[in-house]
């Protein structure tokens, strides 16, 4: 859940990014609606546990949606909301700096 405590504009988009597996997460999502293991095979090095807990903290944000369908076993896809898809120029801009500056020893 988003905790900020100023009305700082880059603080709360910060705090929606969070930490270095959120971004990555929305990168997955922005090609579209995966399911759970898609988005752990795709995330490199992130754990069940942490997988999950970012998602539910995303969903809880309003950033992602998650729809559960009602077969045996149940499948749950991931997928993003409105305000998850106006983070996309955010991730697109991460993207570029990186490729810009990761290979710089500046």
């Amino acid at each position: 859940m988003i905790k900020t405590f100023t009305d700082c504009p880059v603080e709360y988009t910060a705090s929606l990014l969070g930490n270095k597996w959120k971004p990555l997460i929305l990168r997955e999502l922005l090609t579209g609606t995966k399911r759970y293991n898609e988005l752990t095979r795709n995330v490199a090095g992130i754990s069940a546990k942490v997988m999950t807990e970012n998602l539910r903290e995303l969903e809880e944000d309003g950033v992602i949606a998650r729809k559960v369908y009602p077969e045996v076993p149940p499948r749950v896809e991931y997928s993003l909301s409105e305000k998850g898809r106006d983070l996309e120029g955010i991730i697109n801009a991460m993207k570029e700096y990186g490729l810009k500056y990761k290979e710089r020893k500046e």
